[in-house]
Parts: C-alpha cells; structure tokens; sequence
C-alpha cells in the first residue's frame, strides 16, 4: 500500500473564491524528514521498520483499490493551518491528490492517534466549510453533496481504509509562505494501525483536481532524498515553482517523458513511466515486451510503471523479478549467501556489497533516456553482516519505482512540459 508519500508543498494565493488561481510567483524550499529521523534506531532497526512499511504497501495493492496507496510513505514535512497557526504535520504523495488532516471532531474509537492535537476549525478565523454547489466539491471523486444538499462531504477508500469528513477552505502556512487551499477537514477514519507514523493527515501530488498540484497550478516540482540507511538522518528537501530546478553540478542528466494517464481512469493520480527495459551490469534482461506499458487490466483498473515518492522499495511486475533475481544470481554465483530471512532472496557479505552488485540500468522507451542505479540504491544492509536485494515482487501487475531507489537523485517533475529529470546529487549538501 503506498502512501503515497514523498513530497510537494506549493506557493500561491486565492484570487477570488474557489479560483486556485496563484496572486503571485515565489519559489519554496521545504525540509522533509523521514519518519525514523527523530528516534535513535539502527541501520538494522529502520531497515525492519521500512520491511514492514512495504509489507502493508505490498498486502493493500491486493484489494481491488489503486495500484499503490500511501500508507507507506517514508518522508513528512511541518506546517501550519489556520489564524492564529496550529501546528499539523502531513505525510507527502506523490501517490494520491486530497489535502487532508484529522479535526476536533475526530472521537478517539473513531480516528487514529497522532503527534501533535487535532486542528479545530472553531478556533481559526480563517476556515470556511465548502458548500456542496461551489466549485471545489465538483474537482475530484474524494468529494459529495450531502443528502439535503447543505455540505461537501469528503469520503475516501484507499488501500490503508477509508476517512470521512468535511470539505473546507483554509489558509496553510509552508515555511514563510502562505497558500489557501481546499481540504478534507476529516472527523472519522477507519485506517490501518501506524499508517501515518504519527503524522496529522495526507498532502497529495497526484494529478488529480483536489491535489496542491493541480489547485494552485504549479508548473514544476522537484526534491532530493537523502540516503535511509545511514547513521545520521539529514533532512530531505523539496523545492516548489520557481526554486524547482536542476543543480549546476555537471551531472549527467536522464530525461524521461511521462505517460499520458487514461482518459477513463477514475483515479487520474499517478505519473506512470515508459520503462522498456532493465539491464544488470552488462547483461539485457530477458523481459517479454511490453510487461511494463500502461495497459487496462480490468473495468476502471490500469496497470503500468509508476514513480512513487511514498513507496519505500521498488517492485516489479512478476516475469522482470524473475529476471532480475535469476541473472542476479548467475553473476554473484559463489558470493551469495544465507539470507536472514525468509522476506529476502539475495544476499551477500555486507562488507563486498558494494564490490560484488552491479549496477542496475532502467530504460525508457517514447525518447526518454537510460537511468543507471548504483548497487546502494537496490540493496541494502538487513543486519550486522548481510546486505540484501531490495526489489521485490509486484503483487499486482504494476511496476513501482520506489523511494530507496531515487535516494541521493535530484529529480525534478516539470509538469508544463510533461517530463521527469533525474541528475545525481548529494542531497544533505542541499
């Protein structure tokens, strides 16, 4: 299940009611933290914690929901919602559009329990609930009138379980900029336990109409993740509007159009991938094609390649795993060792894991270019001694090309021109 977390926060002002129009051009430079930066684990402990992160994810996909939902998002940033401010903290998806965050009128038997106190409209002289003609109850399928017509009711499925609610308007506070934004005002959820680590509610990226995304009609986002699996957390960064752009670095940089989305999918969410092809050192992977194209697979369900913030490890569709995991273990042949655990199929000395992997290329189809993946952004340390693939397979039909895989990469999501650059960069120095 995703959560589709990892990361947008956008500049703009309301220029007249239900508008999403933006007043003015600022860029924002945003610090995300990851939800174990704040308890002193180890390398072994957050690698335990984001299996079973990904365990959720992988055990959600399979219920006839979105092919990938947010209950596994690895990365929050800090803001505050209302005048006079309350603090809020919300996981960022790339994965899903609503804005939302738990309420006062949340019942302990009826909401999940958070870090911070749920924020109470009666207390901010700036919330206004939506009415069910305006325009902002009409932008997305997460929204209904009411029965008699006097509301707009908010009401959401997603892999993790549902959440209930109002839709509002407020003013949100990233940082020193100020953005009025749509929102899902929730009073009621029926979630799984530890889905939102803690974190107040859901900032959605996706590409649908209730998503900061499309409400302030922000052009280009970008972020750069740190490593997970080091002994010191740095935080993370996103950069919205005009602070959203490549480094100066020198570094090559793959470009890679998106898939135009499915003019019928009732989610309208993900920024699917042309993925063609997977190469492992030097060998091409014996993959049929079209394994990784967006295809239907079902009334209302697609399945394709998508680029996931807020999933933890990336999985592949069943026959590219195979693949991978056999011609993995032709070239590591006799370095292979005992894995740990039933959860892992290759491993090898923690200590010759970097001597030993190769590097993975991902190939993208439509002009797009050829992604290549140091061996740290696919395997990782599961204990003391053992370094571990951490690709895993898809459950359903759909590829996710997960956050672990994109650490250390500046990507920027360049929405005018319908294109995703990644360039190498070393994200703490940002």
């Amino acid at each position: 299940m995703k959560m589709g977390t990892v990361p947008l926060l956008w500049f703009a002002l309301f220029c007249s009611s239900l508008a999403f129009t933006a007043c003015g051009a600022a860029g924002i430079r945003l610090e995300l933290t990851h939800v174990d930066a704040k308890a002193n684990l180890t390398v072994e402990e957050r690698m335990r914690r984001a299996m079973a992160r990904t365990q959720h994810r992988l055990v959600a996909s399979m219920d006839g929901t979105a092919p990938i939902h947010w209950a596994t998002s690895q990365y929050i940033a800090e803001y505050r919602i209302g005048d006079p401010p309350q603090q809020a903290e919300a996981i960022i998806d790339t994965g899903s559009n609503l804005v939302w965050t738990q309420c006062s009128g949340c019942q302990p038997n009826n909401c999940f329990s958070q870090n911070l106190p749920n924020y109470d409209p009666s207390q901010s002289s700036t919330a206004q609930a939506v009415a069910c003609g305006d325009a902002a109850c009409s932008l997305g399928s997460e929204t209904r009138c009411t029965s008699d017509g006097t509301a707009c009711e908010v009401l959401t499925s997603y892999g993790a379980g549902t959440i209930f609610g109002q839709l509002g308007t407020e003013e949100f506070t990233f940082g020193s900029e100020e953005v009025t934004l749509a929102f899902g005002c929730i009073t009621a959820t029926r979630l799984t336990q530890g889905s939102l680590d803690g974190a107040s509610g859901i900032i959605g990226l996706g590409r649908g109409g209730l998503s900061i995304v499309s409400q302030l009609s922000d052009t280009k986002f970008a972020y750069c993740l740190t490593p997970y699996f080091t002994n010191t957390v740095d935080p993370s960064h996103l950069f919205v509007g005009s602070s959203a752009g490549l480094s100066p670095n020198n570094a090559p940089v793959t470009s890679v159009p998106f898939v135009a989305n499915p003019t019928d999918d009732p989610y309208n969410t993900f920024y699917y991938l042309p993925l063609t092809g997977i190469t492992v050192g030097e060998t091409m992977l014996d993959i049929p094609a079209g394994a990784f194209d967006l295809r239907q697979v079902g009334p209302g369900q697609w399945a394709g390649t998508l680029i996931d913030s807020g999933s933890p490890f990336t999985t592949l569709v069943d026959v590219a795993y195979q693949a991978l995991r056999d011609e993995l273990a032709r070239q590591l042949g006799d370095s292979l060792v005992q894995p740990p655990s039933q959860r892992f199929d290759l491993c090898v000395a923690r200590m010759d894991m970097s001597r030993l992997v190769p590097s993975l290329v991902l190939h993208f189809g439509s002009g797009g270019g050829d992604l290549v993946v140091p061996p740290e952004n696919y395997w990782a340390p599961v204990d003391t001694t053992t370094s571990c693939l951490m690709v895993f397979q898809s459950p359903d039909t759909t590829t996710t090309i997960g956050n672990f895989m994109q650490q250390d990469m500046h990507l920027l999501y360049d929405l005018a021109n319908g294109m995703l650059s990644f360039q190498t960069e070393d994200c703490s120095s940002m």
